[in-house]
């Protein structure tokens, strides 16, 4: 069984046992989430999917990790105006572990 959720702005497809790299979330290490926001859920061939929620439906997971994602560099620069800019940004991130997704 898998179901698609939505969580800090994004969707994502997951089913139980897997690890998943999302926005941060402000949960302690160890915690268990209830992620209701779940867009669709399906097994095998069946699909149920919400307007714009599935009612009663819901994922459990629990949080692994939290840390940042690799830097993306920015750079900007203009030629021949002595004008170049540096940046950088590294996005925080929370790993989940899905335990169990209820329908």
């Amino acid at each position: 069984m898998y179901a698609v959720i939505k969580t800090g702005g994004k969707q994502y497809k997951v089913a139980a046992g897997e690890n998943i790299k999302v926005e941060q979330i402000t949960a302690d290490v160890g915690q268990e989430v209830i992620i209701d926001k779940v867009l669709a859920v399906g097994s095998g061939a069946d699909l149920k999917v919400g307007a714009p929620w599935v009612a009663g439906a819901s994922v459990k997971a629990t949080v692994v990790a939290h840390g940042k994602h690799d830097k993306v560099r920015i750079f900007k620069m203009r030629r021949r105006k002595h004008y170049q800019k540096h940046g950088g940004h590294r996005q925080t991130f929370t790993e989940l572990q899905i335990s169990s997704v209820d329908a």
